[in-house]
Order: structure tokens, then sequence, then C-alpha cells
């Protein structure tokens, strides 16, 4: 396994950040090799990549998330990782967003890349457009305020919508 464990400050406050990152229909805004996330249930997500020419599609599952702390998730189904994104508040208009992940590279070119270090400067470049959209932004796009325990059938269904909402879903 492959470890990568990059930060970034942005320049809104722990709830504007943690909410746009519960919005993964927008990745592929700010992640490079990302062409598409689709929403499945609160807590899965189906994935499209491609990267260096070579297209994959895989499912992730949230493993536990807590408002305006903690993302993790792992796939359930394709390429090994999972990882965790953690948010700091530094002070009322900035938050640091702490990015932990591995992952198994699979084949002789994702090995090479591992080893010179083209995902961990693909990650961080991900983190830097994140920082761009929110920031010019200022607002998020939308947010998930449910909370999912460490086993996903904990997960608690919004508290702010009367359907429930799912992930994905704008505040309203």
């Amino acid at each position: 396994m492959t470890t990568i464990e990059k930060s970034v400050d942005v320049a809104v406050p722990v709830t504007t950040a943690y909410n746009q990152w519960t919005q993964f229909e927008s990745f592929p805004h700010f992640m490079e090799g990302v062409e598409s996330i689709q929403q499945l249930t609160p807590t899965r997500t189906h994935w499209v990549t491609k990267i260096g020419g070579v297209q994959r599609e895989f499912d992730a599952e949230i493993t536990e998330q807590h408002p305006d702390e903690r993302v993790a998730w792992h796939t359930v189904e394709g390429p090994p990782q999972g990882g965790v994104v953690t948010f700091h508040r530094l002070d009322d208009r900035t938050t640091r967003v702490h990015l932990q992940m591995e992952y198994d590279p699979q084949t002789l070119t994702e090995k090479a890349g591992a080893a010179l270090g083209v995902v961990e400067h693909r990650v961080s470049g991900d983190l830097d457009r994140f920082k761009e959209f929110i920031e010019h932004r200022g607002t998020e796009t939308g947010g998930w305020r449910g909370d999912v325990g460490r086993a996903p059938q904990a997960a608690e269904t919004r508290h702010d919508l009367p359907d429930g909402g799912v992930p994905g879903d704008p505040i309203r």
C-alpha cells in the first residue's frame, strides 16, 4: 500500500469547506482525472475516472462521517483505496483540509507512478484546485449534514429535510 498525506488551508469557514466536500458530484470540477461521480445512496458513490488514458469505474463507501470534522471512505469494488479527509478550524474564516489516503497500485505503470510521486503530486493539485473552487465561490454548492458512524448501517438521514435527503442534495 502507498500512503499520501496532504493539507491545504482554505479561506472559508469550516462548515463551508465541509459542506462542499460532501458534494461528491462536484469533484470533477477540481479533481484531475475524475470524469463523474454519481451518488447512489447516502453512503455509496460510483466513480468514473480516466487517468493516463485508462478509464476505471468503481464504487466507494463512506465508512465514517461527522459534520465539520471528517469523511472517511474505502472502495468496495475496483482498485483498493481508502482514506479520510478532516476539517480543522484555524479561525472563523480559515479551515485546514487534511487528506490521508492509502491505495494499492495495480499495474506496472501505476507502481512506477507511485514511486515517482505522480499520484502524490496529483492529490496536492486536487487540494489546491478545491481551495480555488471554494474560495472563488465563497459558498458551498450544497451540503449533507448527516452523521455516519463507523459502521455504514449507522447512517442517519439529514436532520434539516423532511424527506431525509441524501448527500448531494442542496441545503434548503
